[in-house]
């Protein structure tokens, strides 16, 4: 509201069109001049985008080019790869990309209930079919990265900053923030918040052009409809932190709240129109098809800041370590705050400084309102409770809210902090500091201390750990002539729950060719029972197979296991049992050997045929 310049009403673009004339040196100096004319007026842009995708790559580098590499969330990247291979199957098969029977046999998953991602997942179906799902899963962590901090950067030079240099050190604050890569390596719905600025852009236009409220509310809601499909979650979000923002706007300028509301209530009208029409069937999917759940698989309250973290290192920063961060944030992908104390008195400073300015005003309430709430329903401070209600507790009652991981709310002030730094390096920038004024010029002083407040937050490539390879028995067909239609092929051990699930890496990476039973997912309870949970409940064999895989030792097994062994293959409908490399893969073979008899060796691995077994 009121968020652009006087002289800039035009749509966010991901490059700028100034004239050359603007770019070009002073009369006087006829030399250079021809030179500076020639330069394409995009070319700083581009440089400054391809700047993006280069760190986006550099951070990614531990897994590009090693198939046996998984980054450290491994569970989390498995479950986005076999998303991004199911997007691809949807589209060249023609399947549903709302449910699949691929995974969870027989029952199969509700995958708009789940982080499906097939708003990403679509448009990289050339590269998931080309060169498969890891190095789709890759390339989604750039795009989340690199466009993030373009997005911004584009935002940022249309409405806010006159200098290049100032919008591109907004942009890179915003896409590659301590928060930022946490997620990126394994929440691709949370890191993908390209779509955020564009969004942003539209409600907040500065006044009416052209199309009045209808071109802008189609656009908008076709945006909305678009995050929608890569994560709900960086929608609510954004809507909080915009109404937020939006309100705290009106309290600094109501004249100018006034004035523009009309309009803004407009566009917001007809995006939700567009948006309830596209998104009617979806959501009831989502919320009443197959496989539905209700409520979360894990206590969401839990998922909390420690009030410290603000001022701490993040683990994947040039300063961290593992052990500050393990004890300031619930996991390492929900380190979304470590900002460091530089930044903070930094954007303090500039809150002071440019207190005139209603944006500014309003961009500090919402920073402050976000923080709060990051810190869930008791205060921590340095990894001790302090009894004290945190203010999360206010609204942990509320409908969506009640769902709201706490840690993530401090997502919200990254793009905070981004534009406060653009705005004051750009205010800088302006000021002419009087030719007989002693002392370095307030420029460099002021640029100085935002490179230092930054430096320490500079991150690292984004951690990998080595990951069991996918048998070549799978990844080379060996199963094919083994499982008819319908049937299944079973990892060892099946897992249903949170773990990483080997069945779902092998499905992934082949293309989802084979349905297998198992997952990494949420969904119900039971069939009368639709209550969230990891997976579906554990069969019996399930349980005895990934005891013995963690603990390695080899169980009693009675002809009652053996006889559950085949009524839980039946179940799963199940054509052949496939054993990989473990860490306790020998104690895990025989404890198979004991429950379904010999197996026979293959690449990579051990199989059982249990075709005759089930029927």
């Amino acid at each position: 509201m009121g968020v652009g310049r006087p002289d800039a009403d035009r749509p966010i673009g991901l490059m700028t069109t100034r004239t050359a004339s603007s770019e070009t040196a002073e009369p006087g100096t006829a030399v250079p001049a021809p030179a500076r004319r020639s330069r394409p007026a995009w070319l700083p842009d581009a440089q400054v985008v391809a700047g993006y995708l280069g760190l986006a790559v550099l951070l990614t580098s531990g897994q590009w080019w090693q198939a046996g590499r998984l980054f450290h969330q491994a569970g989390d990247q498995v479950l986005f790869e076999w998303m991004l291979a199911h997007a691809a199957r949807a589209v060249v098969e023609g399947e549903n990309p709302l449910f699949s029977t691929a995974l969870n046999a027989p029952d199969g998953v509700n995958l708009m209930a789940n982080t499906s991602v097939l708003g990403l997942g679509v448009p990289l179906t050339p590269v998931t079919l080309l060169f498969g799902s890891q190095a789709a899963f890759c390339v989604a962590v750039v795009c989340c990265l690199a466009g993030t901090a373009t997005a911004w950067y584009a935002l940022l030079r249309r409405r806010l900053i006159t200098a290049r240099s100032a919008a591109a050190i907004g942009g890179l604050i915003c896409g590659f923030a301590p928060g930022m890569i946490a997620q990126a390596g394994a929440h691709l719905h949370v890191a993908a918040q390209f779509l955020v600025p564009a969004i942003l852009a539209l409600v907040f236009r500065p006044r009416p052009g052209p199309g009045g409220v209808w071109r802008p509310g189609v656009g908008l809601g076709l945006l909305l409809v678009w995050q929608v499909f890569i994560g709900e979650e960086v929608l609510v979000f954004l809507a909080l932190a915009a109404g937020v923002l939006a309100l705290g706007y009106a309290l600094a300028d109501r004249v100018a709240a006034r004035r523009l509301a009309p309009a803004l209530i407009g566009r917001l009208s007809v995006a939700a129109v567009v948006a309830a029409v596209l998104l009617a069937y979806p959501l009831w999917f989502q919320f009443r098809g197959p496989q539905h759940y209700s409520g979360m698989a894990f206590a969401a309250h839990g998922f909390q800041l420690d009030a410290a973290s603000f001022t701490a290192s993040a683990r994947q920063t040039v300063l961290g370590d593992d052990w500050l961060p393990g004890l300031l944030s619930p996991n390492p992908t929900e380190e979304n705050s470590f900002f460091g104390p530089g930044l903070l008195v930094l954007a303090v400073v500039v809150v002071i400084w440019l207190w005139r300015r209603p944006l500014v005003r309003a961009l500090a309430g919402c920073g402050l309102v976000f923080a709060l709430l990051s810190l869930g329903t008791e205060l921590r401070v340095d990894g001790g409770a302090t009894g004290i209600p945190g203010p999360y507790r206010l609204v942990a009652g509320l409908p969506l809210l009640d769902l709201a991981v706490p840690a993530r709310f401090a997502l919200v002030c990254v793009p905070v902090l981004g534009v406060l730094m653009a705005l004051s390096l750009d205010r800088v920038r302006a000021a002419r500091r009087p030719p007989a004024a002693p002392g370095l010029p307030v420029r460099l002083l002021w640029t100085g201390a935002v490179a230092a407040a930054l430096l320490p937050l500079v991150p690292t490539p984004i951690r990998a750990v080595p990951i069991a390879p996918v048998p070549e028995f799978v990844a080379g067909g060996g199963w094919r002539p083994l499982v008819p239609p319908g049937r299944t092929v079973v990892a060892v051990p099946p897992v249903t729950g949170a773990a990483l699930s080997p069945v779902m890496l092998w499905s992934a990476r082949t293309g989802l060719a084979f349905r297998a039973a198992g997952g990494y997912f949420i969904g119900p309870t039971g069939p009368d029972d639709p209550t969230a949970r990891w997976g579906t409940p554990d069969r019996p064999t399930a349980v005895l197979l990934r005891r013995v895989a963690e603990t390695g030792t080899v169980p009693v097994v009675t002809d009652a296991d053996r006889r559950q062994a085949v009524e839980d293959l039946r179940h799963w409908r199940a054509a052949v049992v496939v054993l990989g490399r473990l860490p306790h893969g020998e104690p895990v073979r025989r404890t198979v050997e004991e429950l379904l008899g010999p197996g026979r060796p293959v690449d990579g691995g051990w199989v059982w045929d249990v075709r005759d077994r089930v029927g």
